[in-house]
């Protein structure tokens, strides 16, 4: 007798399949944040994810296209559990949004819940880049940076130069992310500083009103400078127009002598030719 081997009805195979792909993901996630791209290999992500060798290559092509994919699955979880906006109506002022852009942010960089490996893998990419950077700066790091500099922008007013918003977008991004990297120093330097979810909170007020009041008095100042350099440019203006009318007075002045002495010299010669002629 031989045994009858029903086939998996499609919609079930479809979801094992995607399941599937799931583990893979995230046994991948943690593999690569563990050990890096070069030194992670397919065989220990296949163990861990409880799948064959031939998965892998089925759902991402090879060992670059599962890491690519990893990378890519980042943001889009990150985002989901930390929106940039956090929720915010579309009319909220520049600086709720950036008060929600600093904790959506911070949150991201200490998010500690699973999994676990997002921050560490992004870290390990920045570290130790792969051919897969300049894609995770163009997907992930430029629109994160854009939304932040358009809020500064508009923080900035009239004193939004493309310099100004470029150094102020670092500056805010900067603090948030140092406070991850640089835990280890920090905790030496200052035992005080904790990183438990009240202190994180705290980071975030912190954070947000320094980077509103320095935007505040950087436009404030700006306009001040723009003030006065116009001021100073108005009295060089005023100063090079007095001294124009002064020269062109000097000039009348001295066409003016000239004329007379021409018409003394001319009264001088008629005069010694009439004694001329009268001789």
């Amino acid at each position: 007798m031989f045994k009858v081997v029903r086939a998996e009805p499609a919609h079930i195979s479809n979801i094992r399949s995607i399941e599937t792909k799931k583990r893979l993901l995230e046994a991948a996630g943690e593999v690569f944040a563990e050990y890096g791209y070069r030194a992670a290999t397919v065989r220990q992500i296949s163990q861990k994810a409880g799948a064959n060798l031939a998965a892998i290559n089925y759902h991402f092509g090879d060992k670059e296209g599962l890491y690519m994919a990893v990378l890519r699955s980042v943001p889009s979880a990150q985002a989901e559990k930390y929106p940039s906006n956090l929720g915010l109506a579309a009319q909220a002022g520049a600086e709720q949004r950036l008060c929600a852009y600093v904790r959506s942010l911070i949150h991201r960089v200490f998010d500690e819940g699973r999994p676990g490996w997002h921050t560490k893998i992004m870290a390990r990419e920045i570290v130790e880049p792969t051919r897969a950077f300049n894609t995770l700066v163009k997907e992930a790091a430029r629109p994160l940076h854009k939304g932040l500099a358009s809020i500064v922008r508009e923080l900035l007013g009239s004193a939004a130069s493309n310099e100004s918003v470029r150094l102020c977008t670092l500056s805010i991004i900067s603090q948030c992310v140092y406070y991850y990297h640089a835990r280890s120093v920090i905790r030496r330097l200052y035992p005080e500083q904790k990183y438990s979810p009240d202190e994180i909170e705290k980071l975030v007020t912190h954070i947000s009103d320094f980077s509103l009041s320095a935007i505040k008095e950087l436009a404030q100042w700006k306009a001040r400078r723009n003030g006065e350099s116009r001021q100073v440019e108005g009295s060089k203006k005023l100063a090079m127009a007095t001294r124009k009318k002064a020269q062109t007075r000097r000039s009348a002045g001295d066409r003016t002598d000239q004329a007379v002495k021409n018409s003394n010299q001319h009264d001088g010669r008629k005069i010694e030719q009439l004694k001329d002629d009268g001789r």
